[in-house]
Protein backbone atom coordinates (compact mmCIF):
# COMPACT_ATOMS: atom_id res chain seq x y z
CA UNK A 1 0.00 0.00 0.00
CA UNK A 2 1.35 3.44 -0.78
CA UNK A 3 2.16 5.39 2.21
CA UNK A 4 2.74 8.68 0.67
CA UNK A 5 0.97 11.02 2.81
CA UNK A 6 -0.02 13.50 -0.01
CA UNK A 7 -2.05 11.12 -1.96
CA UNK A 8 -2.74 7.74 -0.69
CA UNK A 9 -6.46 6.67 -0.44
CA UNK A 10 -8.08 4.25 1.79
CA UNK A 11 -9.48 1.28 -0.06
CA UNK A 12 -9.16 -1.88 1.36
CA UNK A 13 -8.35 -2.17 4.65
CA UNK A 14 -5.14 -4.16 6.96
CA UNK A 15 -6.12 -4.84 10.52
CA UNK A 16 -2.36 -4.21 13.06
CA UNK A 17 -3.00 -5.09 16.04
CA UNK A 18 -1.03 -3.25 18.59
CA UNK A 19 -0.34 -5.20 21.77
CA UNK A 20 -1.10 -3.44 25.40
CA UNK A 21 2.82 -2.67 25.52
CA UNK A 22 3.08 -0.97 22.48
CA UNK A 23 0.37 1.97 22.59
CA UNK A 24 0.78 3.54 26.13
CA UNK A 25 -3.21 3.45 27.11
CA UNK A 26 -4.01 2.98 30.08
CA UNK A 27 -7.39 2.70 31.77
CA UNK A 28 -6.64 5.54 34.08
CA UNK A 29 -7.40 8.05 31.01
CA UNK A 30 -10.41 5.99 30.28
CA UNK A 31 -13.45 7.77 32.45
CA UNK A 32 -14.98 4.93 35.08
CA UNK A 33 -18.44 4.93 33.88
CA UNK A 34 -16.93 4.27 30.35
CA UNK A 35 -15.20 1.30 31.74
CA UNK A 36 -18.15 -0.11 33.40
CA UNK A 37 -20.30 -0.12 30.40
CA UNK A 38 -17.02 -2.11 28.40
CA UNK A 39 -16.84 -4.54 31.20
CA UNK A 40 -20.39 -5.06 31.63
CA UNK A 41 -20.61 -5.66 27.98
CA UNK A 42 -18.02 -7.95 27.90
CA UNK A 43 -18.99 -10.33 30.63
CA UNK A 44 -22.20 -10.71 28.90
CA UNK A 45 -20.55 -12.15 26.46
CA UNK A 46 -20.37 -9.52 23.80
CA UNK A 47 -17.42 -8.08 21.93
CA UNK A 48 -16.61 -4.24 23.39
CA UNK A 49 -14.76 -1.42 22.49
CA UNK A 50 -13.17 1.75 23.34
CA UNK A 51 -13.64 3.64 19.45
CA UNK A 52 -12.93 6.61 17.71
CA UNK A 53 -12.01 9.94 19.41
CA UNK A 54 -12.02 8.50 22.53
CA UNK A 55 -8.68 5.92 21.54
CA UNK A 56 -7.41 9.04 18.82
CA UNK A 57 -7.17 11.79 22.14
CA UNK A 58 -5.83 8.98 24.43
CA UNK A 59 -2.99 7.72 21.98
CA UNK A 60 -2.25 11.57 21.45
CA UNK A 61 -1.75 12.09 25.08
CA UNK A 62 -4.51 14.26 25.38
CA UNK A 63 -7.56 13.87 27.40
CA UNK A 64 -10.17 12.55 26.10
CA UNK A 65 -13.80 14.87 26.06
CA UNK A 66 -16.47 11.93 25.12
CA UNK A 67 -15.80 8.44 25.44
CA UNK A 68 -17.77 6.27 22.92
CA UNK A 69 -17.95 2.59 22.36
CA UNK A 70 -18.66 0.23 19.68
CA UNK A 71 -20.46 -3.45 20.26
CA UNK A 72 -21.59 -6.43 18.52
CA UNK A 73 -24.48 -5.99 20.55
CA UNK A 74 -27.72 -4.66 19.26
CA UNK A 75 -29.19 -1.58 20.46
CA UNK A 76 -32.33 -3.46 21.96
CA UNK A 77 -29.43 -5.74 23.54
CA UNK A 78 -27.72 -2.90 25.38
CA UNK A 79 -31.25 -1.61 26.44
CA UNK A 80 -31.48 -4.90 28.33
CA UNK A 81 -28.25 -4.61 30.19
CA UNK A 82 -28.44 -1.09 31.61
CA UNK A 83 -31.42 -0.14 33.15
CA UNK A 84 -30.31 3.36 32.77
CA UNK A 85 -29.99 3.15 28.92
CA UNK A 86 -32.71 4.86 26.60
CA UNK A 87 -32.64 4.55 22.82
CA UNK A 88 -31.94 7.68 20.33
CA UNK A 89 -31.66 8.45 16.97
CA UNK A 90 -33.43 7.47 13.69
CA UNK A 91 -31.42 7.84 11.13
CA UNK A 92 -28.44 5.93 13.05
CA UNK A 93 -29.63 4.30 16.18
CA UNK A 94 -27.85 4.43 19.31
CA UNK A 95 -27.60 3.95 23.03
CA UNK A 96 -26.95 6.22 25.64
CA UNK A 97 -26.16 4.85 29.20
CA UNK A 98 -27.14 7.87 31.66
CA UNK A 99 -24.42 8.13 34.18
CA UNK A 100 -26.07 11.67 35.23
CA UNK A 101 -25.20 14.19 33.68
CA UNK A 102 -22.43 11.92 31.93
CA UNK A 103 -23.44 10.00 28.73
CA UNK A 104 -21.65 6.91 27.52
CA UNK A 105 -22.87 6.34 23.82
CA UNK A 106 -23.12 2.80 22.64
CA UNK A 107 -23.45 1.84 18.59
CA UNK A 108 -23.70 -1.46 17.37
CA UNK A 109 -21.01 -2.51 14.65
CA UNK A 110 -22.35 -0.88 11.32
CA UNK A 111 -22.21 -3.26 8.36
CA UNK A 112 -22.55 -2.70 4.94
CA UNK A 113 -25.89 -1.39 3.20
CA UNK A 114 -27.42 -4.35 1.51
CA UNK A 115 -26.64 -6.93 3.71
CA UNK A 116 -29.09 -9.42 5.36
CA UNK A 117 -28.49 -8.34 9.01
CA UNK A 118 -30.12 -5.51 10.11
CA UNK A 119 -32.27 -5.10 6.39
CA UNK A 120 -35.31 -4.61 8.23
CA UNK A 121 -35.98 -2.72 10.78
CA UNK A 122 -38.35 -3.77 14.15
CA UNK A 123 -41.78 -2.99 11.67
CA UNK A 124 -40.55 -4.35 8.57
CA UNK A 125 -39.68 -0.94 7.00
CA UNK A 126 -35.87 -0.47 5.68
CA UNK A 127 -32.68 -0.39 7.74
CA UNK A 128 -30.76 1.76 5.20
CA UNK A 129 -31.75 4.24 2.54
CA UNK A 130 -30.14 6.90 0.46
CA UNK A 131 -31.62 9.88 -1.41
CA UNK A 132 -30.81 10.06 -5.01
CA UNK A 133 -27.69 11.90 -4.50
CA UNK A 134 -25.85 9.54 -2.66
CA UNK A 135 -26.95 10.81 0.98
CA UNK A 136 -27.21 8.54 3.77
CA UNK A 137 -31.00 8.85 5.10
CA UNK A 138 -31.17 5.83 7.08
CA UNK A 139 -28.49 3.65 8.17
CA UNK A 140 -29.36 0.95 10.90
CA UNK A 141 -27.26 -1.80 9.10
CA UNK A 142 -25.65 -3.98 12.05
CA UNK A 143 -22.34 -5.83 10.93
CA UNK A 144 -18.94 -6.85 11.90
CA UNK A 145 -16.02 -4.82 13.65
CA UNK A 146 -14.34 -5.26 10.62
CA UNK A 147 -17.30 -4.14 8.67
CA UNK A 148 -17.50 -1.21 11.20
CA UNK A 149 -14.04 -0.29 10.72
CA UNK A 150 -14.82 0.13 6.90
CA UNK A 151 -17.65 2.38 7.49
CA UNK A 152 -16.03 5.29 9.67
CA UNK A 153 -15.09 8.34 8.32
CA UNK A 154 -11.52 9.01 8.69
CA UNK A 155 -7.78 6.58 9.74
CA UNK A 156 -7.55 8.36 12.88
CA UNK A 157 -10.97 7.30 14.00
CA UNK A 158 -11.02 3.92 12.83
CA UNK A 159 -8.96 2.82 15.92
CA UNK A 160 -10.05 0.71 18.82
CA UNK A 161 -9.28 -0.38 21.94
CA UNK A 162 -10.20 -3.58 23.35
CA UNK A 163 -11.10 -4.39 27.02
CA UNK A 164 -11.22 -7.38 26.48
CA UNK A 165 -6.84 -7.87 25.87
CA UNK A 166 -5.95 -4.06 26.56
CA UNK A 167 -4.73 -4.16 22.85
CA UNK A 168 -5.49 -1.24 19.62
CA UNK A 169 -6.91 -2.76 16.61
CA UNK A 170 -5.84 -0.21 13.88
CA UNK A 171 -7.73 -0.83 10.60
CA UNK A 172 -6.48 1.42 8.30
CA UNK A 173 -3.01 3.02 9.06
CA UNK A 174 -4.22 5.16 11.31
CA UNK A 175 -1.99 5.15 14.06
CA UNK A 176 1.28 5.80 10.95
CA UNK A 177 -1.23 9.15 10.23
CA UNK A 178 -1.60 10.42 13.55
CA UNK A 179 2.79 10.50 13.62
CA UNK A 180 2.32 11.77 10.69
CA UNK A 181 -0.58 14.45 11.19
CA UNK A 182 -2.68 13.42 8.59
CA UNK A 183 -6.27 13.32 8.39
CA UNK A 184 -7.33 10.95 5.42
CA UNK A 185 -10.74 10.13 4.43
CA UNK A 186 -11.43 5.75 4.49
CA UNK A 187 -12.80 5.12 0.79
CA UNK A 188 -13.48 6.96 -2.07
CA UNK A 189 -13.91 10.99 -0.67
CA UNK A 190 -16.36 11.86 -3.18
CA UNK A 191 -18.80 8.52 -2.16
CA UNK A 192 -18.29 9.51 1.29
CA UNK A 193 -18.94 12.81 1.18
CA UNK A 194 -22.07 12.67 -0.90
CA UNK A 195 -23.29 9.79 2.02
CA UNK A 196 -22.89 12.15 4.77
CA UNK A 197 -21.75 15.86 3.89
CA UNK A 198 -21.10 17.36 7.33
CA UNK A 199 -18.03 14.48 7.06
CA UNK A 200 -16.19 17.81 5.13
CA UNK A 201 -17.19 19.16 8.15
CA UNK A 202 -15.67 16.82 10.28
CA UNK A 203 -12.38 17.36 8.37
CA UNK A 204 -11.67 20.33 8.89
CA UNK A 205 -12.60 20.87 12.18
CA UNK A 206 -10.52 17.83 13.43
CA UNK A 207 -7.49 19.30 11.45
CA UNK A 208 -7.70 22.58 13.00
CA UNK A 209 -8.20 20.60 16.58
CA UNK A 210 -5.32 18.46 16.28
CA UNK A 211 -3.21 20.72 14.38
CA UNK A 212 -3.07 18.11 11.06
CA UNK A 213 -3.19 18.62 7.50
CA UNK A 214 -6.38 17.47 5.35
CA UNK A 215 -4.71 14.85 2.87
CA UNK A 216 -4.62 15.77 -0.71
CA UNK A 217 -6.96 13.29 -2.22
CA UNK A 218 -9.41 13.98 1.18
CA UNK A 219 -9.20 18.08 0.75
CA UNK A 220 -9.89 17.70 -3.49
CA UNK A 221 -13.58 17.36 -3.61
CA UNK A 222 -14.67 19.32 -1.41
CA UNK A 223 -14.69 22.75 -2.71
CA UNK A 224 -16.78 21.84 -5.78
CA UNK A 225 -19.28 19.64 -3.39
CA UNK A 226 -19.33 22.55 -0.55
CA UNK A 227 -22.99 22.93 -1.81
CA UNK A 228 -24.39 19.86 -0.48
CA UNK A 229 -24.45 21.30 2.80
CA UNK A 230 -27.48 22.93 2.18
CA UNK A 231 -29.17 19.63 1.80
CA UNK A 232 -28.32 18.97 5.34
CA UNK A 233 -31.61 19.52 8.24
CA UNK A 234 -30.86 23.29 9.87
CA UNK A 235 -31.04 21.98 13.42
CA UNK A 236 -27.99 19.28 12.42
CA UNK A 237 -25.88 22.63 11.19
CA UNK A 238 -26.39 24.28 14.53
CA UNK A 239 -25.00 21.86 16.39
CA UNK A 240 -22.12 21.48 13.65
CA UNK A 241 -21.79 25.09 14.07
CA UNK A 242 -20.96 24.83 18.02
CA UNK A 243 -18.26 21.84 17.74
CA UNK A 244 -16.80 24.04 14.77
CA UNK A 245 -16.68 27.60 16.07
CA UNK A 246 -16.69 27.19 20.08
CA UNK A 247 -14.73 23.64 21.16
CA UNK A 248 -11.83 26.51 21.74
CA UNK A 249 -10.03 26.31 18.04
CA UNK A 250 -13.30 28.41 16.59
CA UNK A 251 -10.18 31.27 14.47
CA UNK A 252 -8.38 28.53 12.64
CA UNK A 253 -11.42 26.54 11.69
CA UNK A 254 -12.77 29.34 10.32
CA UNK A 255 -9.83 30.21 7.86
CA UNK A 256 -10.26 26.62 7.36
CA UNK A 257 -13.95 26.58 6.11
CA UNK A 258 -13.30 30.04 4.25
CA UNK A 259 -10.17 28.25 2.50
CA UNK A 260 -12.49 24.88 1.43
CA UNK A 261 -15.65 27.04 0.54
CA UNK A 262 -17.74 25.47 3.66
CA UNK A 263 -18.05 28.77 5.57
CA UNK A 264 -20.75 30.54 2.85
CA UNK A 265 -23.12 27.71 3.06
CA UNK A 266 -23.49 27.93 6.78
CA UNK A 267 -23.97 31.22 6.76
CA UNK A 268 -24.81 32.03 2.95
CA UNK A 269 -25.79 36.08 4.77
CA UNK A 270 -22.44 36.85 5.54
CA UNK A 271 -21.27 35.97 1.44
CA UNK A 272 -21.93 39.60 0.64
CA UNK A 273 -19.55 40.98 2.78
CA UNK A 274 -16.50 39.14 2.33
CA UNK A 275 -13.35 40.40 0.52
CA UNK A 276 -10.28 39.13 -1.03
CA UNK A 277 -8.02 40.28 1.97
CA UNK A 278 -10.56 39.37 4.37
CA UNK A 279 -10.39 42.64 5.93
CA UNK A 280 -14.01 44.27 5.40
CA UNK A 281 -15.31 45.54 8.83
CA UNK A 282 -17.63 42.22 8.93
CA UNK A 283 -14.70 39.46 8.49
CA UNK A 284 -12.81 41.82 11.30
CA UNK A 285 -15.83 41.08 13.82
CA UNK A 286 -15.73 37.47 12.95
CA UNK A 287 -11.88 37.19 13.30
CA UNK A 288 -12.12 39.02 16.47
CA UNK A 289 -15.54 37.35 18.23
CA UNK A 290 -13.71 33.79 17.47
CA UNK A 291 -10.13 35.04 19.02
CA UNK A 292 -12.15 35.84 22.37
CA UNK A 293 -14.52 32.79 22.01
CA UNK A 294 -11.11 30.45 21.90
CA UNK A 295 -9.43 32.14 24.68
CA UNK A 296 -12.80 32.26 26.96
CA UNK A 297 -12.72 28.47 26.27
CA UNK A 298 -8.71 27.94 27.28
CA UNK A 299 -9.55 29.90 30.57
CA UNK A 300 -12.71 27.73 31.63
CA UNK A 301 -14.51 30.69 31.04
CA UNK A 302 -18.32 30.57 30.08
CA UNK A 303 -19.63 30.86 26.67
CA UNK A 304 -22.83 31.65 25.11
CA UNK A 305 -23.84 30.99 21.53
CA UNK A 306 -25.70 33.77 20.66
CA UNK A 307 -22.94 36.09 21.58
CA UNK A 308 -20.85 34.69 18.83
CA UNK A 309 -23.77 34.93 16.74
CA UNK A 310 -25.20 38.54 17.42
CA UNK A 311 -21.23 39.93 16.60
CA UNK A 312 -20.97 37.36 13.31
CA UNK A 313 -24.44 38.69 11.76
CA UNK A 314 -24.32 42.57 13.03
CA UNK A 315 -23.07 44.11 9.55
CA UNK A 316 -25.47 42.84 7.49
CA UNK A 317 -27.69 43.91 10.39
CA UNK A 318 -26.36 47.51 9.64
CA UNK A 319 -26.41 47.38 6.15
CA UNK A 320 -29.98 46.15 6.11
CA UNK A 321 -31.73 48.15 8.37
CA UNK A 322 -29.90 51.52 6.05
CA UNK A 323 -31.54 49.96 3.23
CA UNK A 324 -34.48 49.45 4.64
CA UNK A 325 -34.69 52.97 6.03
CA UNK A 326 -33.77 54.54 2.86
CA UNK A 327 -36.41 52.61 0.81
CA UNK A 328 -39.38 52.76 3.08
CA UNK A 329 -38.81 55.81 5.29
CA UNK A 330 -39.13 54.36 8.45
CA UNK A 331 -37.04 55.88 11.27
CA UNK A 332 -33.57 54.46 11.66
CA UNK A 333 -34.70 52.75 14.94
CA UNK A 334 -37.90 50.72 13.44
CA UNK A 335 -35.67 49.88 10.00
CA UNK A 336 -33.38 48.40 12.34
CA UNK A 337 -36.02 46.33 14.05
CA UNK A 338 -37.60 45.15 10.94
CA UNK A 339 -33.88 44.31 9.40
CA UNK A 340 -33.34 42.31 12.86
CA UNK A 341 -36.62 39.89 12.09
CA UNK A 342 -35.12 39.45 8.74
CA UNK A 343 -31.80 38.64 9.19
CA UNK A 344 -32.53 35.92 11.91
CA UNK A 345 -35.67 34.57 9.72
CA UNK A 346 -32.67 34.38 7.19
CA UNK A 347 -29.71 32.32 9.00
CA UNK A 348 -32.28 30.47 10.83
CA UNK A 349 -33.03 28.38 7.04
CA UNK A 350 -29.28 27.15 7.00
CA UNK A 351 -28.51 27.15 10.91
CA UNK A 352 -31.52 26.67 12.92
CA UNK A 353 -30.26 28.92 16.12
CA UNK A 354 -32.83 27.77 18.72
CA UNK A 355 -35.40 30.86 19.93
CA UNK A 356 -33.87 31.10 23.69
CA UNK A 357 -30.98 32.12 21.63
CA UNK A 358 -32.64 34.52 18.88
CA UNK A 359 -33.98 36.25 22.17
CA UNK A 360 -30.91 36.58 23.58
CA UNK A 361 -29.18 38.62 20.45
CA UNK A 362 -32.10 40.58 19.54
CA UNK A 363 -31.78 42.09 23.08
CA UNK A 364 -27.11 42.69 22.75
CA UNK A 365 -28.35 44.20 19.22
CA UNK A 366 -30.97 46.37 20.54
CA UNK A 367 -29.03 47.47 23.34
CA UNK A 368 -26.15 48.83 20.69
CA UNK A 369 -28.79 51.40 20.13
CA UNK A 370 -29.22 53.03 23.57
CA UNK A 371 -25.64 52.43 25.00
CA UNK A 372 -24.75 55.66 23.64
CA UNK A 373 -27.70 57.01 25.59
CA UNK A 374 -26.41 58.14 29.11
CA UNK A 375 -27.43 60.84 30.27
CA UNK A 376 -29.63 61.35 33.12
CA UNK A 377 -30.83 58.44 34.69
CA UNK A 378 -30.45 56.08 32.07
CA UNK A 379 -27.11 55.12 32.26
CA UNK A 380 -28.10 53.85 35.73
CA UNK A 381 -31.05 51.84 34.16
CA UNK A 382 -29.00 50.42 31.19
CA UNK A 383 -26.44 48.96 33.91
CA UNK A 384 -29.11 47.15 35.51
CA UNK A 385 -29.99 45.54 31.90
CA UNK A 386 -29.57 41.50 32.20
CA UNK A 387 -27.89 41.71 29.21
CA UNK A 388 -25.74 44.45 29.24
CA UNK A 389 -22.39 42.83 30.34
CA UNK A 390 -22.52 41.23 26.71
CA UNK A 391 -23.70 44.30 24.99
CA UNK A 392 -20.92 46.13 26.36
CA UNK A 393 -18.69 43.47 25.22
CA UNK A 394 -20.13 43.45 21.92
CA UNK A 395 -19.68 47.43 22.36
CA UNK A 396 -15.90 46.93 22.60
CA UNK A 397 -15.49 44.85 19.80
CA UNK A 398 -17.10 47.18 17.55
CA UNK A 399 -14.97 49.95 19.23
CA UNK A 400 -11.87 47.59 18.11
CA UNK A 401 -12.76 47.37 14.16
CA UNK A 402 -14.53 50.90 14.03
CA UNK A 403 -12.31 52.96 16.55
CA UNK A 404 -13.26 56.49 16.60
CA UNK A 405 -16.34 57.69 18.88
CA UNK A 406 -17.60 54.16 19.02
CA UNK A 407 -13.72 53.14 20.61
CA UNK A 408 -14.70 56.10 22.79
CA UNK A 409 -18.34 55.41 23.77
CA UNK A 410 -16.56 51.90 24.93
CA UNK A 411 -14.07 53.43 27.19
CA UNK A 412 -16.59 55.47 28.66
CA UNK A 413 -18.85 52.51 29.80
CA UNK A 414 -15.49 51.00 30.91
CA UNK A 415 -14.84 53.68 33.27
CA UNK A 416 -18.67 54.18 34.15
CA UNK A 417 -18.73 50.16 35.59
CA UNK A 418 -15.82 50.67 37.50
CA UNK A 419 -15.73 53.97 38.98
CA UNK A 420 -17.95 54.57 42.57
CA UNK A 421 -20.50 55.87 43.02
CA UNK A 422 -19.24 59.24 43.39
CA UNK A 423 -17.21 59.52 40.31
CA UNK A 424 -20.78 57.88 38.50
CA UNK A 425 -22.41 60.39 39.77
CA UNK A 426 -19.06 63.21 37.87
CA UNK A 427 -19.35 61.18 34.77
CA UNK A 428 -23.48 61.63 34.73
CA UNK A 429 -23.42 65.24 35.20
CA UNK A 430 -20.39 65.98 32.72
CA UNK A 431 -23.03 64.44 30.05
CA UNK A 432 -25.67 66.50 31.49
CA UNK A 433 -24.29 69.63 31.23
CA UNK A 434 -22.98 68.73 28.17
CA UNK A 435 -26.56 67.54 26.80
CA UNK A 436 -27.96 71.11 28.15
CA UNK A 437 -25.54 73.14 26.23
CA UNK A 438 -26.59 71.14 22.96
CA UNK A 439 -30.51 71.94 23.73
CA UNK A 440 -29.72 75.63 24.53
CA UNK A 441 -28.19 75.94 21.17
CA UNK A 442 -30.83 73.78 19.51
CA UNK A 443 -33.54 76.20 20.99
CA UNK A 444 -31.91 79.61 20.43
CA UNK A 445 -33.91 81.17 17.80
CA UNK A 446 -32.41 83.60 15.24
CA UNK A 447 -34.42 86.55 15.04
CA UNK A 448 -35.56 87.97 12.03
CA UNK A 449 -34.29 90.90 10.19
CA UNK A 450 -36.81 93.52 10.28
CA UNK A 451 -38.34 95.10 6.94
CA UNK A 452 -37.63 98.36 6.24
CA UNK A 453 -40.95 100.35 5.32
CA UNK A 454 -42.15 100.79 1.89
CA UNK A 455 -42.24 103.97 0.67
CA UNK A 456 -45.41 104.87 -1.03
CA UNK A 457 -45.55 106.53 -4.32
Amino acid sequence: MNRDNKTREITDLKLEVIPRQEHGISRKGISENALKVLYRLNKAGFEAYLVGGGVRDLMLNTQPKDFDIATNATPEEVRKLFRNCRLVGRRFRLAHILFGRDVIEVATFRGHHGSEKGDKGEKGEKSASQSNDGMLLRDNVYGTIDEDAQRRDFTVNALYYNIDDFSVRDYAGGVEDLKNRVIRLIGDPETRYREDPVRMLRAVRFAAKLDMTVNDATAAPIPALAHLLRDIPAARLFEESLKLLQSGHGLKTYQLLRDFNLFTPLFPILAEHFTEDRNSKCEQMIELVLKSTDERVASEQRINPAFMFAAMLWYPLETRAEEIAFESGLSYYDAFMVAANDILDEQVKSIAIPRRFTAMIRDIWQLQLRLSRRSGTRAYKLLEQNKFRAAFDFLEMRGEVEGGQLKELATWWDDFQKADRDGRNDMVQVLNKASSVKKVRRRRKVKPRRRKPTQES
